[in-house]
Parts: C-alpha cells; sequence; structure tokens
C-alpha cells in the first residue's frame, strides 16, 4: 500500500514509517523539518529503506493536495504538541493543527482514493476535569471514583489553545466520516514515549527527563510532581496504529482513548526519579516551580473500549520502556549536543 504520513520526521512518524517500510509499504514522509531532531530522524529513516520525502507544511493546502494523491492510507501525525507555545502564539498553533488537519482531510477527500485517514489527537480534549475529584496520595494523585482511567464518554472541554486546535481536528475528522463516508479513526493518544524521542521540558516528559539525567542537567519540575499519566511505549501505540491500517471496516467513524490504561501509570517525578537514579547511578538535581496552565494533576485512559473492539492493549510496562528509552539515549548521545 501506498501510505502518506504528515510528521513523519518525528518521533511517533519516523518510527511507524521504518515499520511500514519494514512491512513492505510504500511510505511518504511530509514534514517541514521544523521540530528538533527531525532531520536526523529523516537520515535515519532512510537507511530503513526507501522513503520518498516531501519537504512541506500542513498550512499549505495545495501541496498537502498534491501529496495526498494515489496514497491509500494517511496518518496524520503532523501538530503543534505543545500546550505552552500554544498560549504564546494561539494563531500558529491553530494554523497547523485546526487548519492543518482541516487542510489534510480536504486532500484526501479529493483525492479520489477514499483513503484510511488515523489522527493523532490527544488527551487534551477532556480539558482539566475539574468536576472530577482527585485524591492526594503521598506519592501521586489519582482519581477517586475512576478506577478504570476516563473514557472516550467524558464530555469534551477543551483547555488552552492546544486543547482547542487539537479538538477541532478530533471532530473534524470524526464528522468527516459522517458527512463524506471517509474511513477516519481518532486516537487520542495519552503520553507515548520511546526511542528517536528528542524530549524537551514541555513535551515528551519522559523523554526530556531521561536525556537530562542522562547529560548531568539539572531538572524542573512544575508543581508537586505528584502528578500521573498513564504511559504508552511506541511499539504499543504502533500496534494500534496497524489495526487501522488493516481493519478499517472496524475503525471508520470511530473514537478510542489509546494509552496505557490504568495499569501502565506514572507520577511524573516522584516514581521517575527513583528509577533514573537506580539506571543513572548517581543523585539527580532538581527545582521546583509553579504549576502550569491546564496541568492535568492526573490523566489516565480507559482503554476498554479499543480493548474489546480492536482487541488491543498495551504490552511495555514503564519501567521497561524507561529501560530501554535510557539505554537508547545512553547510545546515542551525540544526537543531544
Amino acid at each position: 500500500m501506498k501510505i502518506l504520513i504528515t510528521g513523519g520526521a518525528g518521533f511517533v512518524g519516523c518510527n511507524w514509517g521504518a515499520r511500514l517500510m519494514n512491512d513492505g509499504h510504500d511510505v511518504t514522509v511530509f514534514d517541514n523539518l521544523s521540530r528538533k531532531g527531525t532531520p536526523q530522524n529523516l537520515e535515519w529513516l532512510k537507511t530503513q529503506g526507501e522513503v520518498n520525502f516531501i519537504h512541506g507544511d500542513v498550512r499549505d493546502a495545495a501541496a498537502l493536495a498534491s501529496a495526498a494523491k494515489g496514497h491509500h492510507a494517511i496518518y496524520h501525525l503532523a501538530a503543534q504538541v505543545a500546550v505552552t507555545t500554544s498560549v504564546i502564539n494561539p494563531r500558529e498553533d491553530f494554523e497547523i493543527n485546526a487548519l492543518g488537519t482541516f487542510n489534510m482531510l480536504e486532500a484526501a477527500r479529493l483525492s479520489g482514493m477514499n483513503p484510511v485517514i488515523v489522527y493523532a489527537s490527544t488527551n487534551k480534549v477532556y480539558g482539566g476535569m475539574e468536576d472530577i475529584e482527585v485524591v492526594e496520595d503521598k506519592t501521586r494523585w489519582r482519581y477517586k471514583d475512576l478506577p478504570m482511567g476516563l473514557p472516550e464518554t467524558y464530555p469534551l472541554d477543551f483547555h488552552s489553545p492546544y486543547g482547542c486546535s487539537k479538538g477541532a481536528g478530533d471532530q473534524y475528522v470524526r464528522d468527516h466520516a459522517r458527512m463524506y463516508d471517509l474511513p477516519t479513526v481518532v486516537f487520542r493518544q495519552s503520553c507515548i514515549y520511546g526511542t528517536r524521542q528528542f524530549g524537551v521540558e514541555d513535551q515528551g516528559f519522559l523523554a526530556h527527563f531521561v536525556i537530562a539525567t542522562a547529560k548531568k542537567r539539572v531538572i524542573n519540575i512544575y508543581g508537586d510532581g505528584k502528578q500521573v499519566r498513564d504511559m504508552l511505549w511506541i511499539d504499543d501505540l504502533l500496534a494500534a496504529y496497524n489495526i487501522a491500517l488493516t481493519n478499517p471496516e472496524k475503525i471508520a467513524g470511530k473514537i478510542y482513548n489509546i494509552g496505557g490504561g490504568p495499569l501502565f501509570t506514572l507520577s511524573i517525578w516522584e516514581d521517575v526519579k527513583p528509577l533514573l537514579e537506580e539506571l543513572s547511578g548517581r543523585k539527580i538535581e532538581t527545582k521546583y516551580g509553579e504549576w502550569r496552565p491546564g496541568d492535568q494533576k492526573v490523566y489516565v485512559s480507559d482503554i476498554r473500549k479499543a480493548h474489546d473492539e480492536l482487541n488491543w492493549q498495551p504490552q511495555v510496562p514503564p519501567h521497561e520502556g524507561l529501560k530501554r528509552l535510557w539505554e537508547w539515549v545512553r547510545g546515542n548521545l551525540n544526537l543531544f549536543e
């Protein structure tokens, strides 16, 4: 199959592209290479197989329409990914995430291919979830009454420009299945981490912590460090992506939470710090700052719908994934100069 990946030189995109090429598919990467690490990821991807590369921006509707022609599937991963950046520059955030997604959908609709469309959404579409009661334990926050996590049926409440722009894309993707019979699926992803992730302070926190520890840098923690997230190793996400590719009739018009779920959670520093200190063999210097706007004390995905309908569930627990990520970063320190 011919498959287009927008943002295909990013962390998730390059891993997915490599897997697709390994499975014999024809892969086109559409990326503007603006994010940290994308040029290096593209060069790595070229070593994995023959990849078609288009240097383009999703804000350019004509370029995206041209790129979409002839493709059987489109994975829309291109995005502005940081809440903090969206607050500083909300127009750019809107143009990349909301308008860029609309451009992709129209490119797909007008291509004549009726391609499978997978949209990488986010748990941020659920907002701050202020009405959900959380309980503070010694090392972590937790939901009082949601032991299985937050389901897809929870009302949307976009918080921050980033939440609004990604949420707009989320709903446009779903509606294009209704209105134009495109086989689209929305994956509301939660804290994906893995190799080839160039995490920074406001996005990809676990990779950022690993890189900072390996480089012996001070780590800044915003809030109390007891915030809880469900963590999903990259290969487990790609397994879900592959289900969408091979079973379009199952996913058309659907929305799924795709995360680690209640069994694969970490408190972002109280749990992570001792694990990293054990891996690195040293104490880590830490500075604490104020809570950041829209930072959820707890986010854990209820992933039972994906399990029941797609027979999907994550396989790699966080302590194992963290070890794998540490080993990759330690073996590739030249990439983080």
